[in-house]
């Protein structure tokens, strides 16, 4: 009696454009099962392909106990640039259980001819020179990381957020903005005149879905502060490293 072989169970720590776009993939793969892992940060999360959960696991023997308990084969890390808990977890799971852990690195943007980019290496750093650019800033840094800018009474900030905000901005003085991404040129470039803005501050996410508000500054001569990435905090390397989805892919269907 011939029986199916069973389902390669993928984990997919998401929450960006690759993660769904790696979900979508492998959806079509029937000797593949998938499901992708939310943080749980917005009230109404887009929907992904596949399975999904939202929330955290518990911290790293939380999320140890997950992969073994739910007898998943390869863990997919194809979350945020900048989120550094749960990729350190993830490589210290990969480590704990065997389960070989693949990454996604989506490249930074490169400067180009016209670029005025004041690189910095926090958050803190960034509100503190804010002054030095300007009064009117783009505040594009995710709603977890604004407190760093409570202070500046002389700012004036917009703030773009997925979603409405449940209470007020740790912020004196903004506007809120709401929207999800691909965010084109021509759309940033009427944000920003519309508000009078004359600087952006914003971390080096890469990719092409917000690239436009750094394509609108460009255009309008405005300084843009830029958080740099943070070196990886984790001392052991994940199984293998991708810059495109279509890699990740070409991985799980020759190993």
């Amino acid at each position: 009696m011939v029986t199916d072989a069973p389902k390669r169970r993928i984990l997919i720590l998401g929450g960006t454009t690759e993660s769904a776009h790696l979900a979508k993939a492998l959806e079509r793969r029937p000797h593949l099962q998938m499901v992708t892992s939310l943080a749980g940060r917005t009230r109404e999360p887009a929907a992904v392909p596949g399975a999904a959960r939202s929330g955290g696991f518990g911290g790293i023997e939380g999320l140890i106990r997950y992969i073994r308990e739910e007898h998943i084969d390869v863990i997919v890390d194809a979350t945020h640039p900048y989120a550094e808990q749960i990729s350190r977890h993830a490589v210290v799971a990969s480590r704990s259980t065997g389960v070989p852990l693949l990454r996604v690195e989506r490249p930074p943007w490169p400067r180009q001819p016209g670029d005025r980019w004041a690189m910095v290496d926090t958050l803190a750093e960034a509100a503190r020179v804010s002054g030095d650019y300007g009064r009117r800033a783009f505040l594009t840094v995710g709603a977890k990381e604004l407190q760093a800018f409570a202070n500046l009474e002389r700012m004036w900030f917009l703030v773009r957020l997925i979603e409405a905000a449940a209470e007020r901005l740790p912020l004196q003085n903004y506007e809120i903005v709401t929207g999800r991404g691909p965010f084109g040129a021509d759309d940033e470039l009427r944000l920003l005149r519309q508000h009078r803005i004359d600087m952006v501050i914003a971390k080096n996410s890469g990719g092409d879905a917000t690239y436009g508000k750094i394509a609108a500054a460009r255009t309008l001569g405005l300084p843009v502060i830029l958080i740099r990435r943070p070196v990886p905090p984790f001392d052991l390397p994940a199984s293998a490293t991708f810059s495109a989805v279509e890699d990740v892919v070409a991985w799980l269907d020759s190993h």
